[in-house]
């Protein structure tokens, strides 16, 4: 099976529908319409086999403020393996080539992990977010201690992580903001 990659409107949309399925049943419930909102826009990585989507991850591009400055983020989203092929390397397949493209167009990469895939970004080397956690709403910035804890981070080929001391400022976006 082999990484296929491209961006959401090259996906077509007899895929796209695909996808979603695939991810609706491997979060058992868990992955809303704003949920599948957030992974559309930016460059999908997919495995499929004869049944159909096997893996999928995406990365879009957001605005992460920290210490006075905006940067350009990698976002992962839509992470996910088909129950029948999960814990044989194709969720870390499709993150290889994820983390390929944070490499070469942002800053770093940053994702909002579950307690179950939490374990798949540890060890391939993202790091837990230890600082402090909040976004731009439309009542301004707020706080977001239920955030802290699940936000993950990986630094792009050379490029340093922020420095937990600041807070990330997460832009606003209907749904989850992380």
């Amino acid at each position: 099976m082999t990484v296929r990659t491209a961006p959401t409107h090259e996906v077509g949309a007899a895929r796209l529908r695909s996808v979603r399925e695939m991810l609706d049943l491997a979060f058992e419930g868990n992955f809303d319409d704003e949920d599948w909102d957030h992974a559309l826009g930016g460059l999908h990585a997919w495995i499929e086999d004869e049944r159909g989507i096997a893996a999928h991850g995406a990365v879009v591009m957001r605005r992460l403020l920290h210490g006075g400055r905006s940067h350009r983020v990698g976002y992962v989203e839509g992470v996910g393996v088909r129950a029948d092929l999960r814990r044989r390397g194709l969720g870390g397949e499709v993150m290889a080539e994820l983390e390929r493209v944070i490499d070469g167009a942002y800053a770093f990469g940053a994702l909002a992990a579950s307690d179950a895939g939490a374990a798949l970004y540890r060890g391939r080397g993202w790091q837990v977010w230890e600082g402090r956690v909040e976004a731009f709403t439309p009542a301004g910035i707020v706080h977001l201690p239920e955030e802290e804890g699940g936000v993950f981070l990986r630094p792009a080929a050379g490029r340093p992580l922020p420095d937990p001391a600041a807070p990330l400022v997460f832009d606003w976006r209907d749904g989850d903001v992380t």
